[in-house]
């Protein structure tokens, strides 16, 4: 049974919180600050965090650095604030996933699911992913898609190893730009999406209807693709 700690203020979140997770199946501990969550996350070990934002004595952009100091526990924000910056800032800090106040109960709890999933299957990245059609060499940096070889200029490829060694999670554009292109990079949006448009064009993946790449307006993209068994 995988523990779940939840951090927010407000007691009637908490229960709704408590009341739809235990009913999945899922054992859920509470706490209404951020440095009750802190300590929560290093004395009861959770196996996952859903943490507000606006909590009365810690941002949860602070809760979130403090407790990446010594645990991956996943996170998933839940938050009222809509803005990208409030967004991107937890991203960066090392949330998991972010969902925004008010929210559709069975979406967070399959982002839960799909959280848990990750880290429980968490593991060094194989040489060699396939996913359905198309293959990924890390070793070799060799891309093929139905068999036939895809050619990527570096640039490209550095894009799709980000994203297929990171499966499932949101990696922002300042994430994804200081990743590919380097620390002087951050805000040239322009240059990723230039670039994410001509993978997407190469691995035959429709930007309207994604099933490999997809886009979270506003603050970045997030590998949906899952391994071949």
């Amino acid at each position: 049974m995988s523990l779940v700690l939840v951090v927010d203020d407000e007691p009637q979140i908490r229960r709704a919180l408590r009341t739809s997770l235990e009913a999945h199946g899922w054992e859920v501990a509470t706490v209404g600050t951020g440095e009750e969550g802190v300590v929560g996350a290093a004395e009861i070990a959770p196996d996952l965090l859903l943490l507000d934002l606006g909590l009365p004595d810690l941002d949860g952009t602070e809760v979130i650095r403090r407790i990446r100091a010594f645990s991956q526990v996943p996170v998933i924000v839940l938050s009222v604030r809509e803005g990208q910056p409030d967004k991107v800032a937890a991203l960066d800090a090392g949330a998991d996933d972010y969902v925004t106040k008010p929210f559709a109960m069975e979406e967070l709890l399959a982002r839960v699911r799909a959280a848990l999933r990750r880290a429980q299957t968490e593991e060094p990245t194989p040489a060699v992913l396939n996913f359905g059609g198309l293959e990924v060499d890390l070793a070799r940096r060799l891309v093929s898609r139905d068999g036939e070889p895809v050619h990527l200029t570096p640039t490209e490829y550095g894009l799709l190893e980000a994203l297929v060694s990171n499966p499932g999670k949101l990696l922002t554009h300042q994430w994804l730009l200081r990743k590919v292109w380097g620390q002087g990079y951050g805000t040239e949006t322009t240059y990723l999406r230039t670039y994410i448009r001509a993978l997407r064009k190469k691995l035959g993946d429709d930007a309207q209807a994604p099933a490999l790449i997809v886009t979270e307006p506003g603050v970045g993209y997030r590998w949906v693709a899952e391994l071949a068994t």
